[in-house]
């Protein structure tokens, strides 16, 4: 053994500890609070992404009203507001299904009716509507025949279509 050799090896067992752990702890943390990010504004995206759908909405209620006569259609109203999330969530998972679409423009003249546009007041208290969402199904003349407040799923809306007697549920 050298002189070399010894000063080596004694130097190795004075040596400093190494910083490894608290690095691997350090880049554990740094990963993690990426990948929370990336997750939080994948979710953000999604509750506020609505798809485009092919349901013919009525301008105005009044437009609607007068359509719906001519036709002797019922209507249903949707009454929504760009800030409401059950509305973004129902505009995504019913009103965007091809099913919903088709049995709406069928049967149904639909008008979504924003809760903070002025031009609205008075369908919105005609209605009583207070909070969002709201769907009602009305004859021609504007009559309320069924009425759900909040969120709906493709199924609940459907079956509010076909109820045999009208509801007034809250």
């Amino acid at each position: 053994m050298t002189t070399d050799d010894s000063v080596s090896n004694a130097s190795s067992l004075t040596a400093a500890p190494t910083n490894a752990p608290r690095k691997r702890f350090f880049h554990f943390w740094r990963c993690f609070w990426l990948a929370f990010l990336v997750i939080s504004l994948g979710y953000a995206w999604y509750c506020f992404y609505v798809p485009a759908n092919s349901v013919a909405w009525a301008d105005d209620f009044d437009t609607a009203q007068q359509q719906a006569v001519a036709e002797g259609k019922p209507m249903v109203l949707f009454f929504t507001s760009q800030w409401c999330v059950p509305c973004r969530i129902m505009k995504r998972n019913v009103w965007a299904d091809d099913q919903v679409s088709a049995v709406v423009n069928e049967s149904l003249v639909p008008v979504a009716i924003d809760i903070y546009d002025p031009r609205s007041a008075a369908t919105i208290e005609r209605y009583r509507v207070a909070a969002t969402p709201v769907t009602v199904v009305t004859d021609s003349q504007g009559n309320p025949l069924q009425w759900k407040q909040g969120g709906l799923s493709k199924a609940d809306f459907l079956d509010l279509l076909v109820a045999p007697e009208p509801s007034t549920d809250s």
